[in-house]
């Protein structure tokens, strides 16, 4: 596992995993969030946002988080391991009222970037039923060569991450 690409619902935890994986394998993490936003929460134009994906997919290691829909089959075609992270949409929401809370609102610098609005909250809560089988379809057609790991709730995440922990060692 050199090259991971962490995909899933807002709030299932994808930057907490690509933080954790980053270490467990000694990879560059790349949260797209912050790629993608400016403090303003103005976006790249796409075609500078793929071309930056090109760019950090092209290295020898790496760990990115996002969804980015558009742009997915960059990563996709690129990685060998996939993380999707499928929680429940009970799940999802708690995560991002939780971040919430326990963050504030704005760019961490970590990972976190909160910005709950309704917008959010409905992709959040649709996610699942309108997204998800997108992504497994990209998954499908553009990771076929990548290892998938479905990561369905928070124990068997940190399972799986002592997992990777303890293949590295």
């Amino acid at each position: 596992m050199k090259k991971v690409a962490i995909v899933g619902c807002g709030g299932s935890g994808k930057s907490h995993v690509a933080r954790e994986l980053g270490r467990i394998l000694d990879a560059p993490v790349t949260h797209l969030d912050a790629s993608f936003y400016d403090d303003e929460w103005n976006a790249l134009p796409i075609d500078k946002f793929t071309e930056l994906q090109r760019e950090l997919v092209a290295q020898p290691r790496w760990v990115i988080d996002g969804n980015y829909n558009s742009t997915l089959p960059v990563r996709l075609e690129a990685c060998d391991t996939v993380v999707l992270m499928d929680v429940s949409t009970v799940a999802a929401l708690y995560g991002i009222f939780s971040r919430q809370i326990q963050h504030g609102a704005g760019h961490k610098g970590n990972g976190v970037h909160n910005r709950i609005h309704w917008g959010v909250i409905k992709y959040v809560a649709t996610y699942r039923r309108k997204m998800r089988p997108r992504v497994m379809a990209k998954i499908e057609e553009f990771g076929s060569g990548a290892d998938v790991v479905l990561l369905a709730n928070r124990r068997q995440t940190r399972r799986w991450l002592r997992k990777a922990a303890a293949e590295q060692s």
